[in-house]
């Protein structure tokens, strides 16, 4: 497979590492980017990769909660210049208030009348697309629900406050304890999510195959140290434990305070609380993410319409 300077500087800037060693890596793998990122991690040229975080599609993303029930959706556009048109702002707002209603699922928000109009939801978003001027459509929803308790609701990069932005954040908290107290603990730890992205809620929720590929590494890593089994074994352990403390929420260090885990700081809010709290399930949904962005080339498409391409 031929290796392209893209390809080089997507690998770079995902992994840090000096331009011959991702292509040498790219090369090494038939430009499989996952697969360059673990070969430089091997070779111990590069830490633990994070995802880019580039935007891949325009937008936005809204949340709505009533009672014990939240959402949040994305609804997708061209440019990121509609997400300042209060036409689709509102649009936005009302698939978040349908999306309340349907249990986030994104079949039956599609089919569900918008409003008073006459159309579904998927109907209107079509019939936008001429008033607007570029394609637009729903991608997905996500909905948390408790018992007892709050979904906490959080905004980061708000285009409309508290409403719609670029990142949305959802809190399950289960607790009898004061309502109030216990939504603001929900909003902090929104933010923390928000923050630093975390893989799962806690250990049992992590991917297995996720976890076989971080001990690969660590133990191909550790090998070539040419330390004895029973060292590499041990080293191997504690490596996990701070490779847990990096991806799981509830063993983070809570960003609010930079002492204590998520799970402390939990359970020391519970005393002002008056009840147990338990954190049961949080979502994070980003715009764009997981969707390949276009790039464009303006250069030569300015050279195509002038003729000189």
């Amino acid at each position: 497979m031929a290796i392209t300077a893209s390809m080089v500087k997507e690998l770079r800037e995902i992994t840090g590492v000096g331009m011959m060693d991702c292509k040498n890596a790219l090369k090494e793998t038939d430009g499989d980017i996952e697969s360059a990122i673990d070969w430089l991690r091997k070779k111990g040229l590069a830490k633990a990769a994070k995802k880019s975080g580039r935007v891949a599609a325009e937008g936005l993303v809204a949340v709505n909660a009533s009672g014990t029930s939240a959402v949040v959706v994305e609804v997708n556009s061209e440019t990121d210049f509609v997400a300042l048109n209060p036409e689709f702002q509102s649009l936005v707002d009302n698939v978040a208030k349908i999306a309340l209603t349907n249990n986030g699922e994104d079949a039956a928000i599609e089919e569900a009348a918008y409003l008073d109009t006459g159309k579904t939801v998927k109907e209107y978003i079509t019939s936008l697309v001429a008033s607007i001027g570029e394609n637009m459509s729903f991608r997905r929803a996500s909905a948390l629900k408790v018992d007892s308790g709050i979904v906490a609701t959080y905004m980061h990069n708000s285009v409309v406050a508290g409403v719609s932005g670029k990142l949305g954040v959802l809190v399950a908290l289960e607790s009898t304890g004061d309502a109030g107290k216990l939504d603001a603990l929900g909003k902090q730890i929104a933010m923390h999510i928000a923050a630093t992205n975390p893989a799962s809620l806690d250990v049992s929720d992590l991917d297995p195959a996720i976890v076989e590929r971080e001990k690969n590494i660590l133990v191909e890593t550790a090998r070539a140290s040419g330390k004895p089994d029973n060292i590499i074994e041990k080293m191997i352990e504690g490596r996990m434990r701070k490779y847990y403390q990096e991806v799981v929420l509830l063993q983070q260090t809570f960003v609010i305070d930079g002492e204590n885990t998520v799970e402390k700081a939990i359970q020391m809010a519970a005393k002002d609380i008056g009840a147990d709290v338990k954190l049961i399930g949080f979502i994070r949904m980003e715009l764009g993410e997981g969707i390949e962005k276009k790039v464009e080339d303006f250069a030569a498409e300015v050279a195509a319409a002038s003729g000189q391409a």
